[in-house]
């Protein structure tokens, strides 16, 4: 029996290429390794629609929770693993599902950074701030708004407790996890003059670290730095 040839370097570097192109493609996720410090980090993206329970439609762009959520307890066993750093930009989705995320992240044992791109809207909100630290680039953006239904709602006071028991669900978690006073989130999900025919407020870059959403303005850079940093001090 022929004796199996080992890989070269060249082999396991184009293989390596491969499975991190296969994992960004089908997760959105990859682990940066080839940094000066050897700090191992797990990039995860929050992309598109949050997804549920219900598969949306195969053209939309979407999160899954039951992709996230095993990655997520893998990361906290790991050895290797070190930090995470969460990449925004998302238009919002499931409530359940982007609170079972924001949950998970904000109990993990190991560093994590968020960084809000192109938007963090709706449900996204508590997933950006659940991390140990958050920032915003300059352009991003936030929609704060009260929780929103779709599909037969029935008109009874049984249904208007429930959506407020959601509502303080997501208040409570985004008030515990950043600077802002209930009252001013609240305020912010109830203003009329902002969104055209709708409720709610558009908080751009600055603006959402002025209301003390996120801790800071800044792109990748800061981000990663701040993540190396929380793992030193955390291996210190």
């Amino acid at each position: 029996m022929p004796e199996k040839r080992e890989d070269t370097k060249e082999e396991k570097e184009i293989k390596k290429e491969e499975h991190q192109d296969e994992r960004i493609e089908k997760l959105g996720q990859l682990t940066l390794q080839d940094n000066e410090k050897q700090q191992d980090i797990h990039l995860l993206s929050i992309i598109g629609e949050i997804e549920g329970h219900d598969n949306l439609s195969g053209d939309s762009k979407t999160t899954k929770y039951e992709h996230v959520l095993p990655r997520l307890a893998a990361i906290e066993d790991s050895k290797e693993i070190q930090g995470v750093l969460v990449i925004l930009n998302t238009m919002g989705g499931d409530v359940e599902a982007g609170l079972a995320i924001a949950e998970m992240l904000s109990s993990l044992s190991k560093p994590t950074v968020s960084l809000v791109l192109g938007g963090s809207h709706s449900i996204g909100v508590p997933i950006a701030v659940s991390t140990d630290y958050s920032y915003i680039v300059p352009t991003g953006t936030m929609v704060i708004h009260p929780v929103r239904m779709n599909g037969m709602v029935i008109g009874v006071p049984q249904t208007f407790d429930y959506f407020k028991l959601i509502q303080d669900r997501i208040t409570g978690f985004v008030c515990r996890h950043c600077k802002i006073q209930r009252e001013r989130l609240e305020a912010l999900m109830m203003e009329t003059g902002v969104l055209t025919k709708d409720v709610g407020t558009i908080l751009v870059g600055e603006e959402a670290v002025k209301q003390g959403i996120i801790d800071e303005v800044g792109g990748i850079d800061k981000a990663i730095r701040k993540l190396h940093q929380l793992i030193d001090m955390q291996g210190k």
